[in-house]
């Protein structure tokens, strides 16, 4: 069976609630918790790494002990310590923590504090009232318990991009090599690079009788939990992990025709139906049929041609004004992987990286960057160990002597600097003028009110040095929610100004949202698209900047580190001086 990192991570949490419901040590708890952050966001498969004899204790958050776990994880598809826990802690503990809004202390809290040992009690406490008068608990919290005790669970909630790619990539991999299979696309809103996806759609065509074949190939998958259906065209299938996958297979002819319906979005698909009922066309995943004849679906193209529209990228569909730009012949022409000439935020063994200026570069220039801005950390984040004026005046002069080896990549001098509570950079601006690229971002302080946090951030834009606004928003994906500011300001302060935006690739932020991107592409404000990369596989995080870039409309132009490198100087320099002076 293959484990991949989300499956390791999935139990890690499990590991780290259990510990906690036991009292156990807190820092015990966060240390599988911290490792199961660090396996999720992590851009390789330990189990590839552990094949090639890598040692799983050099990374982040994972020593010897955890290493020895993660390997017995892979080797024999459980862990030792789980199946310990689970047999000393109450059924109705684990039944209430897969529960929405309920982590270890509230579990403990009802089954504690109320007596409540199933699921039939609870729902009985909820009707009474009981569970409100609990610390912490309150109306929408009872709401959301008696909808979730009314819905059959399904599948195991919404996994955010990379721990879903790990699943796809291998069930296409495995369905592409399957007899009979011509074409295997994956749709729904992973083709869409939503930032998280609830389960897995896949298209398939085959040649004509062979639908049953694949169906029994898909459902003796390797990694088969459950066959929750298996018909003549369509099966759905429940992994290990709890993901569901959802199969159809169609004729060559349908091909497009289902991979537009089952990659939707549902109101982008009724718009479209709507569109050719004028014509008197119904569109459906079989085709585009004039009576009962199908005049249209082998590809999308045809779908879209059929009601006198061009191809319209998966990431557009939304129903957000595509359609009607897609008519207008105005559709963007959205950014591709190949216009990224850099990265202008990452990090090294300087502060909490964990490879050298060098091996970063180097991994840049391989993924075919020109350059690369190294951006530590500053001195507030002491954690990270960030850099005062002294070593970031080093670190300057460690990186103009790289520079003079013609490395064949430029590494730009940089830093990420705190933005105080006042407004302020962490950094004097003596030290701050010597750098190619000041990245401004908050780290503290997530809780003050709108207009304080817009000041903030607009005050901080006054400074002499600053160039990009990085993680707009400070979110964490369904860790974290996004501190409250006002955008469209923040973006009009960043026109004035002449300063720049990041769009976080990391897949924890996708930090700016679809929206903003469009808010910033209005404001005339450049994005750049960075991985805040720590170590060099997460330089490849790019890639789901570039999805959620796409869903944003944006084009090359509108992105900063599209740039090749003399045009890029120049716009960063137009930053690297007073207000006053900066123009556009």
């Amino acid at each position: 069976m293959s484990v991949h990192n989300a499956d390791i991570a999935k139990a890690f949490n499990e590991i780290a609630d259990l510990l906690e419901l036991g009292n156990e040590n807190p820092f015990r708890v966060r240390a599988y918790r911290n490792a199961a952050r660090t396996l999720s966001s992590l851009g390789r498969e330990v189990s590839a790494m552990l094949t090639q004899d890598e040692d799983l204790s050099e990374l982040p958050s994972i020593g010897k002990d955890l290493a020895g776990k993660i390997k017995q994880f892979v080797q024999s598809g459980h862990l030792s310590i789980l199946d310990q826990l689970h047999r000393k802690t109450p059924a109705i503990a684990t039944q209430l923590l897969r529960l929405p809004s309920l982590g270890p202390k509230r579990a403990k809290l009802l089954y504690e504090g109320l007596g409540i040992h199933t699921l039939e009690q609870l729902h009985r406490a909820l009707l009474d009232g009981r569970v409100q008068g609990l610390p912490g608990f309150g109306r929408k919290t009872e709401e959301l318990l008696l909808q979730a005790l009314a819905t059959p669970p399904k599948g195991t909630g919404r996994l955010k991009l990379a721990a879903a790619e790990t699943y796809v990539v291998s069930l296409l991999d495995y369905l592409r090599r399957a007899p009979h299979a011509l074409d295997v696309a994956v749709a729904g809103s992973y083709r869409r690079c939503q930032e998280t996806i609830g389960d897995i759609d896949i298209v398939a065509a085959v040649v004509p009788k062979a639908q049953h074949t694949l169906i029994d190939w898909f459902t003796r998958y390797e990694e088969t939990e459950k066959i929750v259906a298996a018909g003549n065209t369509r099966a759905t299938i429940l992994l290990h992990s709890g993901l569901q996958v959802d199969l159809r297979v169609v004729a060559p002819a349908s091909f497009g025709a289902a991979l537009h319906y089952f990659t939707g979005s549902k109101a982008h698909n009724i718009a479209i139906r709507g569109m050719g009922q004028k014509r008197g066309l119904k569109i459906n995943e079989y085709g585009v049929f004039r009576s009962t004849k199908r005049i249209a679906g082998r590809t999308e193209a045809d779908v879209y041609r059929s009601v006198g529209l061009p191809y319209i990228a998966p990431e557009l569909r939304e129903n957000r004004g595509e359609i009607e730009a897609a008519a207008a012949g105005s559709l963007p022409m959205l950014i591709e992987l190949a216009d990224l000439k850099g990265d202008l935020h990452c990090h090294t063994t300087a502060t909490d990286g964990h490879n050298t200026i060098r091996e970063m570069a180097f991994a840049a220039q391989k993924l075919g960057h020109a350059y690369i801005a190294i951006t530590e950390h500053s001195r507030r984040i002491a954690m990270a160990h960030g850099l005062d004026a002294a070593r970031l005046a080093k670190q300057i002069d460690e990186i103009d002597r790289l520079n003079s080896e013609n490395l064949g990549i430029v590494v730009l001098k940089g830093i990420e600097v705190d933005i105080l509570e006042d407004g302020k950079l962490d950094l004097p601006d003596h030290i701050l003028s010597r750098l190619d690229v000041v990245v401004g971002a908050i780290h503290s302080k997530f809780n003050l009110s709108r207009a304080k946090q817009t000041e903030r951030i607009l005050r901080a834009l006054e400074r002499p040095n600053f160039t990009i606004l990085a993680h707009p928003s400070g979110r964490l994906i369904g860790e974290r929610e996004p501190y409250d500011i006002d955008m469209p300001r923040v973006l009009k302060g960043l026109n004035e100004r002449g300063a720049f935006i990041e769009l976080n690739a990391h897949p924890d932020r996708l930090d700016l949202t679809d929206i903003h991107c469009r808010l910033a592409k209005e404001a005339n404000v450049l994005v750049s698209i960075a991985t805040d990369a720590h170590r060099v596989d997460e330089l490849s995080y790019v890639r789901f900047g570039i999805g959620q870039a796409r869903r944003g409309w944006l084009e090359k132009s509108d992105v900063l580190n599209t740039r090749l490198l003399p045009e890029l100087m120049t716009l960063l320099k137009q930053t690297m001086s007073p207000v006053h002076e900066r123009g556009r």
